[in-house]
């Protein structure tokens, strides 16, 4: 695909970008423009006039949408876009920009603000290449109550033309990752039973108990999940002590350890488990083996949340094996007494690699009767492989705090091919998809299936794109909910 032109209307603009075409002021130059440039992939930056209270002089607004008479131009490329100005150290707000063929007054622009349109300008529009990658990039100079014609508006608009100097290099890298593009999704992906139910509860309870509903630590690891519940009436907590007594609390599907459940039970709340039954498992097999007087290994990262809880369940019996090389110099006090759990969000393959070496070392070990890490991140994980070597990058959609989705970068990586975790759309980098023609796209367990979706459409304003989905197995299970939310 031709790289894309940067269309500016003014000169000073053009300076600013330190390139791109001159298309001229307002609509009828703009079109004229438009008419004579060569079909292709446009980027329209320049300086506008902002709609919003909270869009300020000097902030950049990235384009979602154009509004004009003549209809609207969807611009499905913008959330990729804002990142990538972001992580220069930007303030940006996406949104519909309006175009208009006059300059908008303080009325008007109150009217236009109602209707969710963020920034003005009397030019995009008409620059659009139709069926082409397009984006819009206006650097503030007037906002609400300060209009155009005043002091003010110079020093505005020098503030603004050093924003789009600064903005040129995410030019840059949306321009070079223009390209026609296939994206083979790797399924199942995104939720799993234990993360649905989890969330079903916290919104069960704050239906029948109205807010606010506390929850202990991240119901889930998904910024996205615990920042729709907080819009909810959730207020998320970091321990027991936090909340008021008598409230309601759930805990998170990760699992607490015994102290926590007591400690709930002294403040008198009303508790409501939200822990994956897989997890309560792990949780039922330690408590079986340090019950019998065994030395329980628990394979998994300390620092994690679930392992906590589990840990909690006989502290002095649970060694928790993080590597290969712990694994090989762990002791016990009585060699022929030890058994072993997992972490139930571990790589399938870096935990087998640990056992192994403890059933070399313990020849009685004793294991879980079924493995004990989690069908759906079993499943992930052998989806993710089956694709991982046909594409040129891997996509995997989860927050950084997710234990299942960072395997999955590891699972590829594993497999010769660069993978990165993205917590959704904004945070793809431009820069990564350059020489990336195949994309193979998967999701932790704890990412909501938008996110998904969303990363698709962002890369689909980069150019034309085909979607197959590789599918590995069917995931049919349920867990039933707990009686305080039916």
């Amino acid at each position: 695909m031709i790289p894309a032109l940067v269309c500016t209307p003014l000169r000073i603009e053009q300076l600013a970008v330190r390139g791109g075409v001159h298309t001229g002021l307002g609509p009828r130059r703009s079109a004229a423009a438009a008419a004579r440039l060569p079909a292709g992939p446009r980027l329209v930056a320049g300086i506008g006039g902002g709609l919003a209270p909270h869009v300020r002089p000097g902030d950049l607004v990235v384009a979602t949408e154009v509004r004009a008479p003549q209809g609207t131009v969807p611009v499905p490329s913008a959330t990729l876009l804002a990142g990538e100005l972001r992580r220069l150290g930007l303030t940006v707000h996406t949104g519909p920009v309006v175009g208009s063929d006059h300059v908008v007054r303080e009325r008007e622009r109150v009217a236009l603000a109602e209707t969710g349109a963020l920034a003005v300008d009397m030019e995009s529009p008409w620059l659009a290449s139709p069926g082409e990658p397009f984006a819009v990039v206006r650097a503030i100079v007037d906002t609400v109550g300060e209009p155009l014609l005043r002091p003010g508006t110079v020093a505005n608009g020098l503030t603004g033309l050093r924003r789009l100097r600064a903005a040129a290099p995410a030019f840059a890298a949306w321009s070079s990752a223009l390209r026609p593009r296939a994206v083979l999704m790797a399924s199942p992906r995104s939720f799993c039973a234990g993360v649905e139910r989890a969330i079903d509860i916290v919104e069960r309870a704050l239906d029948k108990h109205g807010a606010p509903v506390y929850v202990r630590r991240q119901i889930v690891h998904n910024t996205h999940v615990v920042r729709r519940l907080q819009e909810r009436g959730a207020v998320f907590v970091d321990e027991v002590a936090d909340v008021p007594e008598g409230a309601t609390l759930v805990f998170a599907a990760h699992g607490v350890s015994p102290t926590v459940r007591r400690d709930a039970a002294v403040r008198g709340l009303s508790v409501i488990d939200a822990t994956c039954p897989l997890v309560t498992k792990v949780h039922n097999e330690v408590r079986r083996y340090s019950g019998r007087g065994d030395t329980v290994f628990l394979i998994g990262h300390a620092e994690h949340e679930e392992v906590e809880g589990t840990v909690g369940e006989a502290p002095d019996d649970v060694v928790v094996v993080g590597d290969v090389a712990t694994a090989r110099t762990v002791t016990a006090p009585d060699a022929a007494k030890v058994a072993y759990t997992m972490q139930t969000t571990l790589a399938l393959d870096e935990a087998e690699d640990i056992a192994s070496v403890l059933r070399e070392r313990f020849p009685g070990l004793a294991a879980p009767r079924k493995d004990d890490i989690c069908y759906a991140t079993t499943n992930r994980q052998q989806a993710l492989r089956a694709i991982a070597r046909e594409v040129d990058l891997v996509l995997v959609v989860g927050s950084g705090n997710s234990s299942n989705s960072r395997r999955l970068v590891e699972v590829a990586e594993r497999e010769g091919t660069r993978a990165v975790l993205v917590d959704g759309s904004a945070d793809v980098d431009l820069r990564l998809l350059s020489g990336a023609g195949r994309i193979g796209l998967t999701a932790g367990a704890s990412a909501p299936p938008h996110l998904v979706r969303e990363v698709v459409a962002g890369l689909a304003g980069l150019g034309p794109v085909t979607v197959a989905e590789s599918r590995l197995t069917e995931e049919e299970i349920t867990f039933t909910l707990p009686r305080e939310v039916l």
